[in-house]
C-alpha cells in the first residue's frame, strides 16, 4: 500500500493517543527505525498489517474496530491532505458519491500508478436504501469500508446505518454492504449501525 495509508494511521493514532503510543505501535511493528513514511512510495501490504496488528495490541481493540475507525477517518484525512477536490468531484450527494467510486480510484491511479484499486457497484433499491458490492485483491479490508461508508455519511450530512450482508472472509463470492440513510421520520435509525468511539 502506498505511504499515504501509513502515514493515516500514523496521524489517527497521534491524534487520538498521542505520539507515545504511536512510537510503541512502531516499536510493536518492529518499524522502529523507519523515521516517516512517503506518501507517493509503494510499501508492501505487510508493513499495514504490522501497524494494524501492533495497534490492536496497545490500544486493546480489534483488528476490526480499528480499520472501521481508520475508514472512518480516512475521509477527513484525505481531504485534508490535498485530495478535497477530487473527492468533491466525484459526487454532491452520497448515493451520486457511491455511485462514482470507481471514477474516483481511476483519477487517484494518475498519482499512484502502482495503485491495486478495489472495485465497488452500487445497487438502488426502492425503499431509498443501497447495496454497495466491494471487489478487493486484498482481504480483511471490508471492515475498513464499513468505516469509510460511515465517514462519507459525516462528509454528506447523511447519517446512515450499515450492514454487512455477505462477507468473503465468510466464505461467500463478495462484500456486500446494506446501506441506509437516516431520515426526519426515522430517528432510530441514527443509533442502529455501527458506533465508533
Amino acid at each position: 500500500m502506498y505511504g499515504l495509508v501509513n502515514r493515516a494511521i500514523q496521524q489517527m493514532v497521534t491524534t487520538h493517543h498521542g505520539e507515545d503510543i504511536w512510537l510503541r505501535i512502531k516499536e510493536r511493528a518492529d518499524l522502529q527505525d523507519l523515521d516517516f513514511f512517503s506518501s507517493y512510495t509503494a510499501y508492501t501490504d505487510d508493513v499495514t498489517h504490522r501497524l494494524v496488528a501492533a495497534a490492536t495490541e496497545e490500544l486493546g481493540l480489534s483488528s476490526e474496530q480499528i480499520m472501521q475507525a481508520f475508514g472512518e477517518y480516512w475521509i477527513t484525512y484525505t481531504a485534508t491532505e490535498g485530495y478535497e477536490q477530487l473527492l468533491e468531484s466525484t459526487g454532491e450527494t452520497l448515493p451520486e458519491f457511491l455511485d462514482h467510486l470507481d471514477n474516483l480510484y481511476a483519477r487517484a491511479a494518475l498519482a499512484f500508478p502502482e495503485l491495486q484499486p478495489p472495485s465497488f457497484r452500487c445497487e438502488h433499491r426502492a425503499d431509498a436504501s443501497m447495496q454497495l458490492e466491494y471487489r478487493s485483491k486484498r482481504k480483511g479490508l471490508a471492515p475498513m469500508v464499513t468505516g469509510l461508508l460511515h465517514g462519507l455519511g459525516k462528509r454528506f450530512r447523511s447519517p446512515l446505518a450499515v450492514d454487512q450482508v455477505a462477507s468473503r472472509d465468510q466464505g461467500d463470492a463478495t462484500d456486500l454492504f446494506h446501506i441506509r440513510l437516516a431520515s426526519p421520520s426515522s430517528p432510530a435509525l441514527l443509533d442502529s449501525g455501527l458506533k465508533h468511539e
